[in-house]
């Protein structure tokens, strides 16, 4: 249902996949790969209908995308991981946990809700697909508007490279293909928090102050549904924490891992 994904893998240790936001790809994750490949097998995983995976046609579920996971895992003769992921990652990674703890060992999910879309947001991401649409793809004004959903004031003003890197991530879509995620993960997400109580396993919960898809209120409700979890809001950084302040990102990934 999903097609053929797009992987890279590289180091040696434990597995460590990262899954990104809805129009990105593992791309953006690069940061992390290069510094915790000597001591992790790093999986970065185009997700359904981005980058180099095959394109969507249809709708999708959670539940599918879990299946996605675990597929991967499979034909990677991987066992258990650890998952990090970021908005659309972050909500499935979610999922991900509550359904098979049997092979995931603990979970950083940033910038993410546990709670189904409200009328603002499904409104805001469907103006940007009908734009997208009628001009073709992602291009001006909708690459501008899109790239401000993405990141903050901070990011915006201080971080050109990381700008430029979100703006040509998004020229490269392919709108046709991409809807049908949105679609899916944003009018049609379900609401995860009475599942996300059920999950057992170390999970750190990351918000960005900056962050104007998923204010630091949602993202805490979050972190609340999931027992034991350790939750940060952390400033100066929006939407694509791990993008915009890698190091700081890498160290908190570090420090959740192997605690003092």
């Amino acid at each position: 249902m999903l097609g053929r994904i797009h992987v890279r893998v590289g180091g040696e240790g434990p597995a460590m996949m990262f899954w990104p936001s809805l129009l990105m790809t593992g791309d953006m994750w690069a940061a992390q790969a290069t510094h915790f490949a000597d001591r992790y097998r790093v999986i970065l995983v185009d997700p359904p209908g981005h980058g180099r995976s095959e394109p969507l046609t249809s709708m999708f579920s959670f539940e599918d995308n879990v299946r996605c996971i675990t597929q991967i895992l499979d034909h990677l003769q991987i066992t258990t991981t650890h998952f990090v992921g970021n908005s659309w990652g972050g909500m499935i990674g979610g999922t991900f946990a509550a359904r098979h703890p049997d092979r995931i060992g603990s979970a950083v999910l940033m910038n993410c809700t546990g709670s189904a879309a409200g009328r603002r947001q499904k409104a805001e991401f469907a103006l940007l697909l009908r734009m997208a649409k009628t001009l073709g793809g992602i291009r001006p004004p909708v690459t501008r508007s899109a790239v401000k959903a993405f990141l903050g004031p901070t990011t915006l003003r201080t971080r050109p490279a990381v700008v430029a890197t979100v703006r040509e991530a998004l020229e490269r879509v392919d709108i046709r293909s991409a809807s049908w995620a949105v679609k899916s993960v944003v009018p049609a997400r379900p609401d995860q928090l009475g599942l996300l109580n059920t999950i057992e396993i170390p999970v750190l919960v990351i918000a960005g102050k900056e962050d104007g898809t998923f204010p630091v209120a949602e993202t805490r409700a979050m972190a609340d549904a999931i027992p034991g979890s350790t939750f940060l809001a952390l400033d100066e950084v929006a939407h694509l924490a791990a993008l915009e302040n890698p190091e700081q990102i890498n160290r908190l990934i570090d420090e959740f891992l192997t605690p003092a």
